[in-house]
């Protein structure tokens, strides 16, 4: 897909109200493939407009979102989730390096939607569901 149309897929997603993180932005994969070619700046503001929190994925093939969006995403509204991308238990010691990955992107921990404290994220959960019924159309609020 072109740069515009792959942006357009993910915005979509992002705003689907079922969606509350957005993980594996661009693809990459380090010394394998290059990440998809997306506007970057679109899909932050995206997730912070919607309330969804922004993936950085702590694998070491991955390191995705690149630290260096991460003063955008702040400066925009986001909220960040550092995840270690495991598909065993062995790998779950892969979230050192997403926190690295924050640090040097200057993510303060209370942008972390998983340092948040059950009762912080109840209310973050609260304020999205409240968010979507107030853009909802009055027709579909109604009919729920």
């Amino acid at each position: 897909m072109g740069k515009a149309e792959q942006t357009a897929r993910i915005v979509k997603a992002v705003s689907d109200p079922r969606t509350t993180v957005l993980g594996h932005v661009t693809g990459r994969q380090l010394l394998r493939r290059p990440g998809y070619e997306v506007d970057m700046e679109k899909i932050l503001q995206a997730c912070a407009q919607h309330g969804v929190a922004i993936e950085i994925n702590a694998n070491p093939w991955r390191l995705d979102l690149d630290w260096r969006w991460c003063a955008l995403g702040l400066e925009l509204g986001c909220l960040f989730s550092i995840n270690p991308d495991a598909h065993s238990t062995a790998e779950i010691d892969n979230v050192q390096w997403g926190v690295m990955m924050a640090r040097k992107g200057a993510v303060p921990k209370d942008r972390v939607l998983n340092t948040m404290s059950l009762a912080q994220f109840e209310k973050h959960l609260r304020q999205r569901k409240e968010r979507r019924t107030e853009t909802r159309p009055k027709r579909l609020r109604k009919a729920r």
